[in-house]
């Protein structure tokens, strides 16, 4: 087993109709029930006529917009809302800077709010004009004015691994982190704020780990193979009950490749390669022996290093002490699994488990495997007495469907949610 420095750089879409209430990422909610009717005045006044001799013209009654009109202070996180007397449907969301520079943004999906396609500016005044278009066929308008808060000085950090125009494996899960990590009571508000999408359309859901410092966003199955992942974490400026707030926003798009899988079996002592279904090679391999027993559950592919250092000197336990020079070392866990070449043990591959906790394979095997693989491919060991820590790597594809929709701090409808747009 070794270690080596936490890799993987942090880096860091939207949708409108009646009776505006906010929800997020693709919830599909009922939409509360639409207060007051859809014209002014009594309606039991008929005797009085128009210009024409009809009826007299009735001005369809204002739109109720929010963030609402004098609004101070607001959250760069700011979405636009509004209730339609009567019922109806948005139809236009313009906002615009107190320069007259129009922001761009999308309905969500379900209607209920408008999402700026970027975080607002902090200390500015903006204006929000809203059309709809009521159950009666009216047309009905409202504006706002309101301004953003200064900038906050306590802020959370945020990071998003993946990058953008890279090809990953499909296993790889959408991982938001956090420092610290976000508290349980903040977590649905924090969700409506991160948005997947994918091409082709694939249902999906967010899993929170328990200390809240990472979120995994995957399918109830593996990505299919040419998938496009579009993800936005609009978390800046949203507030946090802790008095922090979230530092910036985060996107990428990025695009998942072939299938390729790896099953290991303890009981076999064999790596078992697949892509796109069909078997292609079978590897000898050496597992953690028991002391440093190997983890058993579905990992993927978090790093690959054609050659590095391990060391672990730090180790309490001298007898899993070393410096040792490493090739073809592709990282599994945070805690220093790897599969990686290992020409000392290469009698033991396939017979007995000789490692610290690493899949041991020949160079040759292991240069092989290395020209294969991408960051996200699935690596599934089974049969070893460890079972795979949540949160020790991305650990996404460690639970059932099940197991992993009822870590969303959002209700999941059955099947996975869809994209929030």
């Amino acid at each position: 087993m070794g270690r080596l420095a936490r890799a993987g750089a942090m880096v860091g879409v939207l949708v409108l109709t009646a009776s505006l209430a906010l929800t997020g990422c693709g919830d599909d909610q009922k939409k509360p029930a639409a207060a007051g009717g859809g014209q002014q005045g009594d309606p039991t006044a008929t005797a009085s006529t128009g210009p024409t001799g009809g009826p007299p013209p009735v001005d369809p009654a204002p739109l109720e917009v929010s963030p609402a009109d004098g609004a101070a202070r607001r959250p760069v996180s700011t979405e636009i809302s509004a209730k339609i007397p009567g019922g109806g449907k948005v139809s236009k969301v313009v906002l615009a800077a107190a320069n007259g520079r129009t922001v761009e943004g999308r309905p969500r999906r379900d209607g209920s709010s408008w999402v700026p396609s970027a975080p607002l500016k902090y200390g500015t005044r903006y204006t929000a004009t809203v059309t709809a278009t009521g159950t009666d066929g009216r047309t009905h308008e409202g504006t706002s004015t309101f301004t953003t808060m200064t900038k906050p000085k306590s802020m959370i950090g945020s990071g998003l691994y993946l990058f953008s125009d890279r090809t990953y494996g499909v296993a790889m899960p959408v991982v938001a982190e956090f420092s610290p990590g976000i508290p349980k009571k903040d977590r649905a508000a924090v969700q409506k704020r991160m948005f997947v999408q994918t091409d082709p359309p694939q249902p999906g859901a967010w899993h929170w780990l328990p200390n809240g410092t990472q979120a995994y966003y995957r399918a109830p199955e593996y990505w299919k193979p040419g998938t496009t992942l579009t993800v936005r974490l609009a978390l800046a400026g949203i507030p946090l009950s802790n008095g922090r707030y979230g530092n910036v926003d985060r996107s990428a798009t990025a695009k998942i490749g072939r299938a390729f899988e790896m099953k290991v079996d303890n009981a076999t002592k064999r790596m078992t390669v697949y892509e796109n279904g069909e078997l292609v090679r079978t590897l000898p391999v050496s597992l953690g022996k028991k002391s440093t027993p190997s983890s058993s559950g579905t990992m993927v592919v978090m790093e690959k290093k054609e050659s590095t250092v391990f060391d672990t000197r730090d180790d309490p336990d001298p007898d899993n002490r070393y410096v040792t020079e490493i090739d073809f070392a592709q990282r599994l866990t945070w805690g220093g699994e790897y599969i990686h070449a290992a020409p000392w043990s290469v009698t033991a591959q396939g017979h007995r488990n000789v490692s610290h906790g690493c899949v041991n394979v020949s160079t040759a095997n292991a240069r092989w495997l290395f020209a294969q693989t991408l960051i996200g491919d699935p690596v599934t060991v089974r049969g070893t007495e460890r079972k795979l820590v949540p949160g020790n790597g991305w650990t996404a594809w460690s639970l059932s469907w099940p197991e992993f929709a009822a870590g969303s701090a959002l209700p999941v409808p059955e099947g996975g949610d869809g994209p929030a747009f």
